[in-house]
């Protein structure tokens, strides 16, 4: 039992999911390299850091 030679359809579909499975790891690439180069700079603070920091700046406002 022999078996059948792959359909142009199938060869068409397989260049388009190739493209578009190379293009979705290029994206992720770059969000991770942009995520990589935030954090490492320092420029990142999570939100409960950053509010703390501005609510004891007010406090000590008030309390002067």
């Amino acid at each position: 039992m022999a078996l059948k030679p792959t359909h142009d359809l199938h060869d068409r579909r397989y260049g388009r999911n190739l493209g578009v499975g190379l293009t979705l790891a290029a994206f992720i690439a770059v969000i991770f390299g942009l995520t990589v180069v935030k954090v490492t700079r320092g420029d990142f603070e999570s939100p409960r850091a950053a509010t703390s920091a501005s609510g004891t700046a007010a406090e000590t406002e008030d309390t002067q």
